[in-house]
């Protein structure tokens, strides 16, 4: 027997079956950990081809990274959608949009069927993020950015203004959580689920600010401005998950009504913040526009 030739098959064995690997892994890992046991004979083999699948998957990683270089490189479709700032956020916007409208909706939906003001504001609140984003997206699917830069101040100021009244649905959504002690209890996957996506989010949402304020571009930045406070409603609502998912026995309800209340102060004040600043800078720059135009 060639070990060498074994050892190499096994570590690098072919694409399609590193690819049919994946969901066999992820059911049979999720499957012993959520309904058949974590000591049972299937749950042990689940860890082992689990673990050997990333194994092969990070062999491959170099080779994988070259090919997504070249491909990049190549693809005119990639190239464009790279150089291309106006297309990737027009189709932020517009994903995102579909997403606040109909979670928004279907928020309100529940609150209309359960009867509770709970739900109400959380559709509220999103149904104010898919406002702000639809007038957004109205004006970068015709304009490059800095094309019409005082319509563009002015629809920032306006994503300032909406941000103090969207701030009073948060509100609600931190008093209810508190005070009536609702929460969102779901399973442990679910929960670990919920930290990784708001965990991303909430980094992307950072580095987009930060980034997107090179193209000064009013629009751009209010864009992911609303971005960073979806992520940080987000936390809020992660937090409440993960004390009312692993924290029963470690911490007492008062202690956990402290947390989300002060979690949700301090979001609550950063919006507040985020909202002055945009008020402040758009009318500032507006000012300074029109009197460039008086001078000019």
């Amino acid at each position: 027997m060639n070990w060498k030739n074994l050892g190499k098959a096994l570590l690098f064995p072919p694409i399609t079956i590193m690819i049919i690997l994946v969901p066999i892994a992820a059911v049979l890992l999720i499957g012993s950990m959520v309904f058949i046991g974590t000591e049972s004979v299937i749950a042990c083999i689940s860890y082992v081809l689990a673990a050997y699948t990333l194994t092969v998957w990070c062999f491959k990683l170099p080779i994988l990274i070259n090919f997504l270089k070249t491909f990049k490189n190549e693809n005119k479709y990639v190239r464009k959608w790279q150089d291309d700032t106006r297309l990737r956020v027009n189709a932020s916007l517009y994903g995102t949009l579909a997403w606040n409208a109909l979670y928004g909706i279907f928020q309100l939906w529940l609150g209309f069927y359960h009867h509770t003001f709970w739900f109400y504001s959380l559709g509220a609140y999103y149904i104010c993020l898919a406002v702000m984003r639809f007038f957004l997206v109205r004006h970068t699917r015709k304009f490059a950015p800095g094309e019409k830069m005082q319509t563009e101040l002015i629809k920032y100021r306006a994503c300032g203004i909406v941000f103090l009244v969207m701030n009073l649905a948060l509100a609600l959504i931190i008093f209810f959580m508190v005070y009536w002690d609702r929460t969102f209890e779901h399973h442990m996957i679910t929960a670990i689920a919920m930290a990784a996506y708001t965990f991303t989010a909430l980094t992307t949402a950072i580095i987009n600010v930060i980034k997107y304020r090179k193209y000064n571009s009013p629009v751009f930045s209010a864009s992911k401005a609303i971005s960073l406070a979806a992520a940080l409603v987000s936390v809020l609502t992660l937090e409440s998950t993960m004390l009312t998912t692993f924290g029963d026995e470690t911490m007492t309800a008062t202690t956990q009504k402290w947390m989300l209340g002060a979690t949700g102060g301090a979001i609550s004040l950063l919006i507040v913040a985020t909202a002055i600043y945009m008020i402040v800078v758009g009318t500032g720059k507006l000012k300074e526009l029109k009197t460039e135009d008086e001078n000019g």
